[in-house]
């Protein structure tokens, strides 16, 4: 089989995002040829920076229009990109976009896709993925026949290993696929107080639940966020309360969550919230009540007022 394992990466402010290098990183530990797809404004930029990370060959487009992510559009080139390389297996961050991205490729080319993988190993001539299932309790090992076999990576789960100025990679253009003609892109969500930093990628995340009381309260959550430099979260009855869009969703029905420190504000702690965010790497809960269940998963509990703790943190951590 081919050893050539290529990573659909994702660019930021002209550097490729942290979930990219986690990818990037996986595939040089299964020892193949790593090659990875770069779209957007700054995509030759963060070539640089994927050569760094092991990258061998990078195939980048710069069109400004993929920033606004047309899936068909995408879709169309990174399908260029695997039939001129003949991958192994292809790696996508677990992200909004890269998640719809790797199932619409994966049907495309008839392939196994495990979603949501924490790690990856060679077996043969085919892949193991290990991805939880049953809310985390359980972990599965996949078996990914067939090349090319496509894997999306859950962010911030996954370590990046150091970045080695000596390596280079051959930078390639890749040109742009067709657009789907029965589709047309007619607008792209700005995002509000989440940030520029998609809310499954976040590092630190400070999400807000019914103990604020009402949306006019979750300026707290607001500003303890800022102080962290965090992305918001919010628990599923903020959301359907409507003081939150589903955007910032933690849960079952919203978003899984990794980041290295979750700050649970005024959060119960119902099972449907617990499966978005248990796997974080530290848990710090603020609830007035000693007997909520988010204790039980936490590795720091505060018993106390938010309305009156929140604030001091904030200003704490603004020193």
């Amino acid at each position: 089989m081919s050893k050539v394992i290529l990573v659909c990466g994702q660019v930021r402010n002209g550097q490729p995002t942290r979930p990219t290098l986690e990818c990037l990183s996986l595939a040089n530990s299964l020892g193949g040829t790593v090659h990875c797809v770069l779209l957007g404004s700054g995509a030759k930029g963060a070539a640089v920076a994927a050569g760094h990370q092991g990258a061998s060959q990078v195939w980048a487009n710069e069109d400004a229009s993929f920033d606004k992510w047309s899936l068909a559009t995408v879709a169309n080139t990174v399908d260029t990109a695997i039939k001129s390389v003949s991958p192994a297996l292809v790696l996508v961050p677990a992200t909004t976009h890269g998640k719809e991205l790797a199932g619409k490729l994966a049907a495309r080319f008839q392939a196994a896709l495990a979603s949501e993988v924490i790690g990856v190993s060679a077996d043969g001539d085919a892949f193991k993925a290990v991805r939880p299932i049953y809310a985390g309790k359980v972990r599965a090992n996949v078996k990914l026949i067939g090349a090319p076999a496509f894997a999306t990576v859950r962010p911030n789960v996954l370590d990046v290993a150091a970045a080695d100025s000596g390596k280079s990679a051959t930078v390639s253009d890749l040109a742009a696929g067709a657009a789907d003609s029965r589709i047309e892109l007619v607008s792209v969500d700005v995002k509000g107080d989440s940030g520029t930093v998609d809310l499954s990628e976040a590092r630190v995340v400070v999400a807000g639940g019914r103990g604020l009381k009402g949306p006019e309260n979750f300026h707290l959550v607001d500003s303890l966020a800022t102080a962290f430099n965090a992305a918001v979260g919010a628990s599923r009855m903020v959301v359907d309360a409507g003081w939150k869009e589903h955007r910032y969703q933690v849960g079952q029905t919203g978003k899984v969550v990794t980041p290295e420190l979750y700050v649970a504000v005024g959060i119960s702690g119902a099972i449907q919230h617990l499966v978005g965010m248990q796997n974080s790497g530290c848990i710090v809960a603020i609830n007035n009540n000693p007997e909520a269940p988010i204790f039980k998963v936490a590795d720091y509990g505060v018993v106390a007022d938010l309305f009156d703790f929140v604030p001091k943190l904030a200003e704490e951590l603004k020193v």
